[in-house]
């Protein structure tokens, strides 16, 4: 009886342990369906077998990817793209004038009363009275009493008048009147908006933020029975007949802006007020916490009369040229650096481009690339959002 048992145990084990064999071997062939499938592993599709070798697979993955997407290659255009801008009007600064005393003494009397008045040339701004003045009358009063015949003492007394603040018609009141004028009037020589020496040039919008419009109107800081020093700076003039456009140029658009170019201009306040011009100057740097240029459109103001800080948009006209272009898809950024996936042996490696404009989903390459490279079209595609770190310059 034991002799008979033992044969059927035997069997019964061994088919055990095939059926156990078996079931890995379903598991492993269920797995590697799974794999297969759709979707399962986007990131990095592979490529045909007959591409791969060893030596690609063993490549580190945050430099090298292996795959078969579609590939394109740099194309060469001729174009002359329209870039649009935005900006604001803002003061012509080389028409800004100055007003200063001459001579040291007091406020008489204060024609202006309060920030941004509009004042025309020839306007009284303030008197002073001042002891070096009267000195200088009442020589002159003295040549012509007591030397009537010395021209060249009473010329060089006319003169001296003058150049501390005088004008033409003041000196003869003295002379005709024989008598002194006690306090010396300053005139306007601008035409314009009246700011006090020192202040900000702008109105009240500066870098996007509004200011309290009270500013405007409020009191001036000088008043009358003040002191001034000989040669201090009181007011300047803003001719609001001369401005400026101050455009904000991107940085994608930077190397397509030139001096010279075309454009056109639309104020948003006031679209009827549109007008056309050219790029006049491209200021050398960046301003504070930006990171684009600002180009300046001189126009005349005079007839538009558009107010100051006011927004507009442009359309600026580039010159033609031949630039080289990848689809924008073909591109990713990494902060700083742009970089491609050029096409090698086995799969792709990471590259990095200098760029250019963007122009209809266009990226222009500036550098880096070969017109014989082939790159993917869909960059994204291949990146590794966890760890891709390393770029081939």
């Amino acid at each position: 009886m034991g002799r008979k048992y033992k044969i059927p145990l035997l069997n019964l084990i061994t088919f055990f342990l095939i059926f156990l064999l078996s079931g890995c071997q379903q598991s492993n062939k269920k797995d590697d369906k799974q794999q297969d499938m759709p979707g399962m592993d986007m990131a990095k599709p592979t490529a045909n077998a007959s591409d791969l070798n060893l030596s690609s697979l063993l490549k580190p993955t945050n430099g090298f990817v292996v795959s078969s997407i579609t590939t394109t290659t740099i194309s060469s255009s001729e174009i002359s793209p329209v870039i649009n801008a935005l900006g604001r009007i803002a003061y012509d600064t080389r028409q800004v004038g100055v007003i200063s005393s001459r001579i040291a003494g007091r406020i008489d009397r204060l024609y202006v009363r309060y920030r941004y008045q509009k004042i025309s040339k020839g306007d009284k701004i303030m008197d002073i009275y001042s002891p070096e003045l009267l000195t200088a009358e009442e020589t002159l009063l003295f040549l012509l009493k007591n030397d009537p015949a010395n021209s060249s003492l009473i010329n060089a007394s006319k003169e001296r008048l003058q150049l501390i603040g005088m004008n033409t018609e003041q000196v003869q009141t003295i002379i005709n009147s024989r008598k002194p004028i006690n306090a010396i009037t300053i005139f306007s020589d601008y035409s314009g908006h009246i700011h006090e020496a020192g202040t900000e040039n702008n109105m009240p919008v500066s870098s996007g933020v509004m200011k309290d419009i009270s500013l405007t109107t409020e009191p001036l800081s000088i008043k009358e029975g003040m002191y001034m020093q000989k040669g201090q700076e009181i007011f300047s003039i803003y001719n609001t007949g001369k401005a400026w456009v101050l455009l904000n140029i991107y940085t994608d658009n930077q190397d397509a802006v030139k001096l010279g170019n075309s454009l056109h201009i639309i104020c948003e306040t006031a679209p009827d007020k549109d007008f056309n011009g050219k790029i006049d100057f491209i200021e050398p740097f960046y301003r504070k916490d930006s990171k684009m240029l600002t180009a300046r459109v001189y126009f005349d103001n005079s007839v538009l009369q558009i107010p100051i800080g006011s927004q507009v948009k442009a359309t600026i006209n580039t010159n033609k040229r031949t630039v080289s272009l990848l689809p924008a898809s073909a591109v990713v950024s990494l902060g700083i650096d742009k970089i491609v996936f050029r096409k090698t042996d086995g799969g792709f490696k990471a590259k990095k481009v200098e760029t250019g404009s963007i122009i209809n989903d266009q990226v222009q390459i500036l550098s880096g690339l070969s017109v014989q490279d082939s790159v993917a079209v869909n960059a994204q595609f291949l990146m590794d959002s966890e760890s891709f770190i390393k770029v081939n310059e």
